[in-house]
């Protein structure tokens, strides 16, 4: 469904990507690990395109999107979750949602889809009409996703969704991305520090180093990488 040819990214003088492919099934979850620095955030915005790469190329559901604003990405079925949440603070939490569907044209299908998103975050319904500056730090992340999953994507881009939350709601939230993958279909790339919970529900994973893949294997396969434990697993 998403496949990255040779992807080259700079910041100026300074290069990000140097040549990166990766490779998205329909259907399945595919991770990135990586270091702090090593290009995984860079890789997400320029798949959205927030950043444009440059040279490679960027696929998505056998369009060649690399060229295309970051808006007609998310109409082609493509949603981000972004690094640190990016929820309209000032907004609702049933604003921010309306938010994620602004380039829907199927009104009509509002309701059904929030209540579905409402099934699978509970604490997004009791908080319908709270500011979500004022939410904690889970709930955002439940409202980040809950928001993408209002352009009904058919991939949904997760960056960092166990990034500043309380241990005890880590384990939820990739419980629900898990299910969001089996209930919906939705095609999941997931960018994630905790390497262990990442693999453990994907199918496929890349580890970025310094922009540059040096390891991709089945997700059970890098899990007992003596490498990747070492370097992402705390060796255990």
């Amino acid at each position: 469904m998403l496949e990255l040819k040779d992807l080259q990214v700079a910041y100026g003088s300074i290069s990000a990507l140097h040549g990166i492919s990766i490779k998205v099934p329909k259907g399945s979850i595919v991770t990135l690990i990586g270091a702090n620095g090593a290009g995984k955030t860079t890789t997400l915005r320029t798949i959205s395109g927030i950043i444009r790469p440059r040279s490679g190329s960027i696929w998505f559901d056998g369009e060649d999107i690399s060229k295309l604003p970051a808006h007609k990405i998310v109409a082609k079925g493509l949603a981000h979750s972004p690094e640190g949440r990016m929820v309209f603070s000032n907004l609702s939490v049933i604003e921010n949602l309306r938010m994620g569907a602004y380039c829907r044209h199927d009104k009509h299908a509002f309701p059904r889809d929030l209540e579905y998103i409402f099934g699978i975050f509970p604490r997004l319904k009791e908080r319908e009409k709270q500011i979500a500056g004022t939410l904690s730090g889970g709930e955002q992340q439940m409202l980040a996703i809950g928001r993408a999953l209002m352009s009904k994507p058919k991939c949904l881009m997760l960056d960092e969704p166990s990034l500043g939350i309380a241990p005890l709601l880590v384990a939820t939230i990739f419980q629900k991305i898990a299910e969001i993958n089996k209930q919906l279909g939705v095609t999941i790339l997931l960018v994630e520090q905790n390497a262990n919970l990442a693999l453990e529900i994907s199918n496929y994973g890349y580890v970025l180093q310094t922009g540059a893949i040096i390891l991709q294997d089945e997700a059970g396969e890098l899990r007992k990488n003596a490498q990747v434990r070492e370097s992402y697993l705390g060796g255990s």
